[in-house]
């Protein structure tokens, strides 16, 4: 993408960018680094070729050394299951493709999807977009403009949402420019970004971002996406404050993964640490069925009879919705909590 000027020029940071450079990618060396033997992954390295590996150094500081079932490894360390093709697994289980020109996604009545930046700081195992074409969908300065226009032509949009990828691995002034643009069109009340990106990198909500968001003459949501207790740390809380105070609402989206949270207290522990942190649990998404990633499955029922027992132990607030994403449907379809015999 071309550089784009803000209409009020920030300063940007690039701690965040050094940072990111220096992401584990090779999966021997994260290894050596948890004190784990690499010898007894040599079946499992292999399966970076379906998908490169990507762990940004603050989250492998988060991972137990010595534990080959710490919960964060198992989201981010190739394994040999990801060669194993499973009927009902698809390399695009939302069915998703451009349906208001080049990286927008309209597939909503009032909200519309920008897939502002292609590629991660983290390449999760289980992501549903893994065998998404990246390369082929990076967008230009004129559809950018070509994009501003539809939002502005359809009076129904209040809200726009800025996805990926991660969008927060574009920098601040491509981001700045983008919702200056969008936050000057009438009907466009809210403007709310997913990513995943200040959970693996805390240091990405840096000043240049927090001074172009809070300064937008619009609702603002980030929706976070952390899946254990143990990826919510004090770094990230103080991150979020300077948001907080601004207004912005901050939100948590996880998936349900086998291994990972797939118990009551993992959850219960993961929406009371967002709690504490300032964030409110949103969704829990069973598993998109993704080529590749069948080993994270967890059954609707289990599922339910999870969210039964959290129910038992959280308040109200604290319990995210459970969730499915289908393709072609108009939003996320609700899992009913009735345990079918």
């Amino acid at each position: 993408m071309e550089q784009i000027i803000p209409k009020k020029p920030i300063s940007v940071e690039s701690n965040w960018q050094k940072e990111l450079a220096k992401s584990f990618t090779d999966p021997t060396k994260l290894l050596d680094f948890l004190d784990l033997d690499s010898k007894n992954y040599h079946q499992h390295i292999k399966a970076r070729r379906l998908f490169p590996m990507r762990v940004p150094r603050h989250f492998a500081h988060l991972i137990e050394k010595g534990n080959p079932n710490d919960p964060l490894l198992k989201q981010v360390m190739p394994l040999s299951d990801e060669f194993v093709s499973e009927p009902g697994y698809t390399q695009d289980p939302l069915e998703e493709h451009d349906t208001a020109g080049r990286g927008v996604l309209h597939k909503y009545d009032s909200r519309v999807l920008l897939m502002v930046k292609t590629g991660c700081a983290v390449n999760c195992r289980y992501c549903f977009r893994r065998h998404f074409p990246y390369q082929d969908n990076a967008v230009s300065k004129r559809q950018w403009d070509d994009a501003l226009a539809y939002i502005a032509s359809h009076p129904n949009i209040n809200e726009v949402i800025f996805s990926g990828g991660d969008p927060l691995m574009a920098n601040d002034n491509q981001l700045a420019w983008l919702a200056e643009e969008i936050a000057a069109i009438h009907h466009v009340k809210r403007l709310r970004i997913h990513t995943r990106l200040p959970v693996v990198l805390p240091e990405r909500i840096d000043h240049a971002f927090t001074t172009w968001l809070t300064r937008l003459p619009l609702q603002t949501v980030l929706v976070l996406h952390a899946n254990h207790a143990n990826e919510v740390t004090p770094a990230l809380a103080e991150r979020l404050s300077g948001l907080r105070r601004e207004g912005t609402t901050i939100l948590n989206q996880a998936v349900l993964l086998k291994g990972v949270n797939d118990n009551a207290s993992s959850l219960c522990d993961l929406s009371e640490t967002l709690f504490d942190a300032g964030i409110l649990p949103y969704y829990l998404h069973v598993l998109d069925k993704v080529e590749g990633a069948h080993h994270f499955y967890v059954c609707d029922d289990s599922a339910r009879q999870l969210m039964k027992e959290t129910i038992k132990r959280l308040p109200g607030f604290l319990v995210p919705k459970l969730v499915r994403e289908i393709g072609g449907q108009p939003g996320k379809t609700p899992i009913d909590l009735h345990l079918h015999p």
